[in-house]
């Protein structure tokens, strides 16, 4: 008996996820690691790079759970010798059960400086969503319906978003806007039950140098659907001695994470996170995993972040490249 209730609620969850997706579909995938993921979520983040960066995430939501959502995402961004351009490139693969998505786009920004110090970057990215469900993958209680009996329906929907960040060496500010595309609908059989809402998306992030290699880097994410609860994650990082990072992260009703990183070389990254559910579906779940692996181009052996900067502070009569807000 206790067995089948735990399935139930299991499901619940499962259906109750699914359904959400299905009336918002192609919102923007969640992650705990954002402070490493800006670029995926606004465009304008491309500009700000020092380097070229290569990344590679995988999500593994509610483990153990059949169905549950699974993410990858292949990212790159590329700064222009003029620094004050660059360009950006997304690939993102959303897995919910039955339900397949798949984001492609390009992003282009431009940057002004506001200050010796300080700069603000504006972008914008286009491109598609290809979402696919297949009925066949699940059962479904009234299987007579006539969009269950088409077994699959796939489409695909242009996007364009929009974005903005402000930054310094020490904090940084974002909004952006993933898709202004809003109303697109899968097709005229379903025309009443998927549509695309607006998201918005509000990021900052600070450093305060705690000893000469220590520093704490708290940040936040804010995403807002209308009609759809607010969504707050906090975060608190420390970073020892330029390289180790150990941190947790709160995400409002939803989950308490762990997150940690190492830069184990100049050009090479690693950090992982683990989501520990503080709903109902803590009980049932293993949480859930994410690791990202980030490879910095251009960048020689013996350059820290710090020597960098101090580097660029000696810079005179020139443009002031500012180090990513990844390391302040």
């Amino acid at each position: 008996m206790k067995l089948k209730l735990k399935n139930q609620v299991v499901c619940g969850f499962i259906t109750l996820w699914a359904g959400l997706l299905l009336c918002h579909a192609q919102q923007e995938p969640q992650y705990t690691q954002y402070m490493y993921n800006i670029g995926s979520f606004n465009p304008a983040y491309a500009a700000s790079v020092e380097d070229a960066e290569i990344s590679g995430l995988y999500r593994a939501q509610w483990v153990d759970i059949p169905g549950a959502p699974r993410n990858i995402r292949f990212g790159a961004n590329f700064p222009m010798n003029n620094e004050k351009m660059g360009l950006g490139f997304n690939v993102v693969n959303d897995e919910l059960g039955p339900v397949k998505q798949t984001f492609i786009d390009v992003a282009y920004s431009y940057q002004i400086n506001l200050s010796e110090t300080s700069k603000m970057s504006f972008g914008i990215d286009a491109g598609g969503a290809l979402f696919n469900l297949d009925f066949s993958e699940g059962n479904f209680q009234n299987p007579g319906e006539p969009t269950v009996s088409q077994q699959e329906l796939s489409n695909f929907n242009p996007t364009l978003g929009a974005g903005l960040f402000l930054y310094d060496e020490s904090w940084y500010l974002g909004l952006s806007v993933p898709n202004f595309l809003t109303d697109i609908l899968l097709n005229e059989e379903t025309a009443t039950l998927v549509t695309e809402k607006m998201q918005y998306n509000f990021i900052g992030g600070f450093v305060f140098d705690l000893a000469d290699r220590t520093k704490f880097k708290p940040a936040f994410l804010i995403n807002y659907i209308n009609g759809a609860p607010v969504n707050v994650n906090l975060s608190a990082n420390f970073l020892f001695i330029d390289a180790l990072t150990v941190g947790a992260s709160y995400r409002f009703d939803n989950a308490f994470s762990g997150l940690a990183g190492f830069q184990i070389s100049n050009g090479l990254f690693l950090g992982y996170a683990y989501d520990y559910n503080t709903n109902g579906l803590g009980e049932f779940s293993g949480g859930t995993h994410e690791a990202i692996l980030k490879f910095y181009l251009g960048r020689g052996g013996g350059r820290s972040d710090s020597n960098s900067r101090n580097k660029n502070k000696k810079l005179k009569g020139k443009p002031k490249q500012i180090d990513s807000p990844r390391f302040f």
